[in-house]
């Protein structure tokens, strides 16, 4: 009998998580309330270090797209403006930007990192230009000390795509703690901590936070538990802008006040599996991931093969041959200038991004998750060997 599929990802939800969220059903309250703070509250604990005097502000809603997008609001881009981004990145860094009606920059990835180029970034650079936002690739901090001086010479804001990141360091310090504006994480069903959908918007800036507290709930500046939970209640509250729909339910939310306790374990789990398969790979005609800096740490959310010129197979039939041996794989990301909504808004070409058309045409992602066994890291091994031959 053949082994059963191993699917690309899968969430690990223990009894932790069950317990909290059946704790959340009986409570009553299932949308947003005192759990969405607690984990908001956590959410700043997990990140901030007291002894620093952290000032951190969490904002939990409902995915990183909805994160970005308040946050960009937050920071005034609009009509007119542009912002800097990755093309090498799922499109909902890039579709917030147009969701405020300013326009998208596309740059080229350096190819040994895949993340955001600086001297890309600085090259771009326009009167027209407001925002940089990078995108911490796979789970690899991006060049946060070189993006953040370009910044600073040009009065540029910075928003970190984080969808990857959570527990990355850049420079020893956790992400979300940078000198960046905002930082935004995912906690969709794949990334390293999952509440199924949302994400959580990060910064320093207060006004910032309170904009996206009232944004995410139609523009109300008293949400629901404020109002029903006020020692004197109080049904009145006040539209102060046209706001979303972006708010984290408290069903969601108790699921990441528990994943939060095991991030740490869980990318400690993930790092052993891109380390067995780094070994496994050396001496393949592969390009392996690039480690992080000595001294800082990979969420590996992504393990991303690259075949070398002389792999002898095309991309396309390497997966084939890892789904007909029960491998679930997967492509991140089909670059946003090789799509039609981009490629035709701005005429871009492939060969205006070589770096990120390269790796594409190259990669591969691998199954990469905590539930993985010795023997499903094994399997993966073998049928990436054999279809290599």
């Amino acid at each position: 009998m053949s082994s059963p599929f191993l699917p690309f990802a899968l969430p690990e939800i223990g009894d932790e998580e069950i317990a909290e969220v059946v704790d959340t059903l009986k409570s009553g309250w299932v949308t947003t309330g005192p759990k969405a703070r607690r984990f908001e509250q956590d959410f700043a604990a997990f990140l901030g270090d007291p002894t620093r005097g952290e000032t951190l502000q969490c904002v939990a809603v409902n995915s990183a797209t909805a994160g970005l997008h308040l946050a960009l609001e937050a920071l005034g881009i609009g009509p007119g403006d542009e912002v800097i981004t990755t093309t090498h990145t799922f499109t909902a860094t890039a579709e917030v930007v147009r969701y405020l009606g300013a326009d998208v920059k596309l740059v080229d990835i350096d190819p040994a990192t895949l993340n955001i180029d600086p001297a890309a970034v600085a090259a771009a650079i326009t009167p027209r230009t407001r925002a940089i936002m990078p995108v911490h690739y796979a789970g690899l901090a991006a060049d946060m000390p070189s993006l953040l001086g370009i910044a600073r010479r040009h009065g540029l804001k910075v928003v970190e795509d984080a969808a990857h990141a959570l527990p990355t360091t850049s420079g020893g310090a956790l992400v979300g703690t940078l000198d960046s504006d905002a930082t935004v994480f995912s906690f969709y069903a794949n990334k390293t901590i999952t509440t199924g959908e949302g994400g959580m918007l990060v910064t320093r800036d207060a006004a910032l936070a309170a904009r996206a507290r009232t944004m995410r709930l139609h523009g109300m500046n008293r949400d629901a538990f404020d109002r029903f939970t006020a020692k004197v209640p109080s049904w009145y509250y006040e539209v102060v802008a046209p706001g979303f729909k972006y708010n984290l339910t408290d069903i969601a939310a108790a699921l990441g006040i528990q994943q939060l306790k095991k991030a740490h374990a869980f990318q400690q789990r993930r790092e052993a599996i891109a380390a067995m398969y780094d070994a496994a790979f050396a001496g393949l005609p592969v390009l392996r991931p690039p480690r992080p800096a000595a001294g800082d740490r990979h969420a590996w959310h992504l393990y991303v093969l690259r075949l070398a010129d002389d792999a002898g197979i095309a991309r396309d039939l390497l997966i084939e041959r890892l789904f007909d041996a029960g491998i679930g794989c997967s492509v991140h990301y089909i670059p946003l200038h090789l799509h039609p909504y981009w490629r035709d808004r701005y005429a871009l070409q492939p060969a205006m991004f070589p770096h990120s058309q390269r790796a594409y045409e190259r990669m591969v992602s691998l199954p990469i998750y905590t539930r993985m066994s010795g023997a499903d890291v094994e399997r993966v091994v073998l049928a990436v060997r054999s279809a290599l031959r």
